[in-house]
């Protein structure tokens, strides 16, 4: 199972602090019964939450060789090197004018 990113920690964290208030105040409940079913579901939201944040996806000369083999039916037979390469860089890109 990988890790999960900064970014499902967080959703889910802040899921499960602002259900758990928005329940316990709008419930009114003040029984410890009453505490811990609303914590089990504001922690089964935030689970939830967590676990539908999308990955990201992965970038760079990595992102190429995972997942598929070349030459497999997602990647075209006619794709090249060259049809991959961005295009040319012009002068003020390569030598930015330090002042």
């Amino acid at each position: 199972m990988p890790r999960p990113t900064a970014a499902q920690l967080a959703y889910g964290s802040a899921t499960v602090v602002v259900s758990t208030i928005a329940m316990l105040l709008l419930s009114q409940t003040s029984t410890g019964v009453g505490v811990a079913v609303i914590s089990a579901a504001a922690l089964g939201l935030g689970l939830l939450v967590a676990l539908t944040v999308p990955a990201p996806r992965r970038r760079g000369r990595h992102a190429a060789t995972r997942g598929t083999a070349p030459g497999s039916a997602a990647e075209p037979a006619d794709t090249t090197a060259a049809a991959r390469v961005s295009g040319p860089r012009t002068a003020a890109a390569e030598h930015p004018v330090h002042h």
